[in-house]
């Protein structure tokens, strides 16, 4: 497929949301719209765009890519598994209290709970993990562009990354959270389309039937999705799935990004269908992602295709576009662009609207009433957008200067560091109903937990007999938290003890 075919898809694509966006705009783009969506938001149709937003362009390329690796084949599957778990926990345990407190920012918990230091340090952490977060996530799909697109253009990265944040910006600036409930739904359909045709494409490209394809997979030496052989390993499947539950609680239950889609919903009974018919579509879609994943290095052997070289070193993450655009091309090609873009895009939007609601709600008291002039906020709120943008391509440019590894790899990696505090932070307001803490010291224990963390996990194998922490790293980050937390603490009174 040409670099201007490819350029003109993407033009279309996203000549749509825009268009979606001002219909949905032009009806309301007040503060409670872009906040709440008006808190009418259908469950159903939250639940169907939040895989999208939930699997990123991470889930599209990275996860299919690290099949080829010996030590991880499936593995991510483990992980997957401590997803549900976490998304269950979350429904059960964190939904309820969220809407019994009536929130628009999940961190006011921790301000009523703690105190006003505890919860701005909360919400800070939230804006940083979730613009470094975010930021690995389009880079993804930003190196994917500019070697397939922009780089024959003649483009730099610098300003292909501009031209995608600037895409995402203006169909979201207005509407906010009431658009990207429709605009995701969208998306998540082109992904999951794309999944389905992507294996048919594949299967007919080998020969296969659905059958074949389902045994070639299993038969490979790519489909391992249970290691329990050595429990020193990142790969071992306890660490695998009580990281991934604890990333989860973390990651999503603890997150402004999709909680804001879950406290949309009408009420709890609705918000709470929602997570359950959302974990069950993300567990069986993962499946898909990993078959895709086995499919298509079976096909690159079949064929030759030798992963794709990037200043030297394998970059497992361009294996499935240097296929679908190099090697099937035509309808294949385009419909794993719409399923890529959609499923970056889809995380991105989101990711920017949840920012620009934490800092306008968390730190300029835009749902507190202290804001009168209701046009001068949306102004406010318009500005913190375009900062949280530009903020968001300074990320991208710095991680591409640094970044050798595996997208997915990092995201998960990072992501211990910054949410385990948080983790920390919501475990002590739950579970230590008699105590809270003294409030300015907090900032000062998540500084050192992440810090501690780091050194534990750079020389583990020392310390722990060959032992390496892989995703319960998360788990440590809070427990240091937590026990960092109730050295400052002092007895609750009647206002902090709920």
């Amino acid at each position: 497929m040409s670099p201007t075919t490819i350029l003109t898809i993407i033009i279309i694509y996203f000549g749509v949301l825009i268009l979606i966006s001002n219909v949905i705009s032009k009806k309301d783009s007040s503060n409670d719209a872009f906040f709440k969506a008006n808190k009418n938001s259908k469950w159903y149709l939250v639940a169907f765009g939040m895989i999208g937003t939930a699997l990123s362009g991470v889930t599209f390329i990275s996860v299919p890519g690290e099949v080829g690796n010996p030590d991880l084949q499936f593995k991510y599957f483990q992980f997957v598994l401590g997803n549900a778990l976490g998304f269950i926990i979350i429904a059960t345990v964190l939904l309820p209290l969220y809407y019994r407190m009536n929130l628009t920012s999940i961190y006011s918990y921790i301000e009523q709970r703690l105190g006003v230091v505890s919860y701005k340090t909360a919400a800070t952490i939230f804006l940083i993990s979730r613009t470094i977060g975010s930021a690995f996530r389009l880079y993804l799909v930003v190196i994917v562009l500019q070697k397939f697109v922009f780089d024959d253009f003649g483009v730099p990265f610098a300003i292909t990354v501009l031209i995608s944040l600037g895409l995402i910006f203006a169909y979201t600036y207005r509407g906010g959270l009431k658009t990207i409930i429709i605009t995701d739904t969208l998306q998540t359909f082109f992904l999951v389309s794309s999944v389905f045709l992507t294996i048919i494409f594949i299967c007919r490209s080998l020969d296969y039937s659905f059958v074949e394809a389902f045994e070639a997979v299993k038969n490979s030496n790519y489909s391992k999705v249970f290691f329990y052989e050595d429990y020193l390993k990142g790969n071992y499947v306890v660490k695998q799935i009580l990281g991934g539950m604890f990333v989860t609680i973390a990651m999503v239950g603890l997150d402004q990004d999709l909680m804001q889609k879950n406290l949309s919903c009408k009420n709890i009974g609705e918000a709470q269908k929602n997570m359950f018919t959302f974990t069950g579509i993300f567990v069986v879609i993962n499946i898909f992602f990993l078959s895709v994943g086995a499919l298509l290095y079976l096909y690159a052997e079949k064929n030759g295709i030798a992963v794709p070289m990037v200043d030297g070193v394998k970059r497992t993450d361009l294996l499935f576009p240097e296929i679908a655009f190099n090697y099937l091309t035509g309808i294949p090609a385009i419909v794993f662009l719409l399923g890529l873009t959609a499923a970056t895009f889809a995380t991105t939007d989101s990711a920017l609207t949840a920012l620009t609601t934490s800092f306008c709600v968390d730190f300029l008291g835009m749902d507190k009433g202290e804001n009168v002039n209701a046009q001068k906020t949306v102004r406010t709120r318009h500005l913190v957008h375009i900062g949280f943008s530009l903020l968001m391509f300074l990320v991208i440019i710095i991680f591409n200067s640094l970044n050798d590894k595996s997208v997915v790899t990092m995201i998960f990696k990072v992501a211990s560091y910054t949410y385990g505090p948080l983790l920390g932070l919501y475990a002590f307001g739950l579970f230590m109903k008699t105590k809270t803490v003294h409030d300015k010291l907090v900032p000062i224990i998540c500084i050192i937990s992440p810090l501690i963390c780091f050194f534990i996990s750079k020389y583990s194998a020392n310390l722990f007999g060959n032992y390496v922490i892989d995703n319960e790293l998360i788990i440590v980050n809070g427990l240091i938290t937590f026990l960092g937390l109730w050295l400052i603490s002092k007895p609750a009174t009647s206002e902090t003890r709920f």
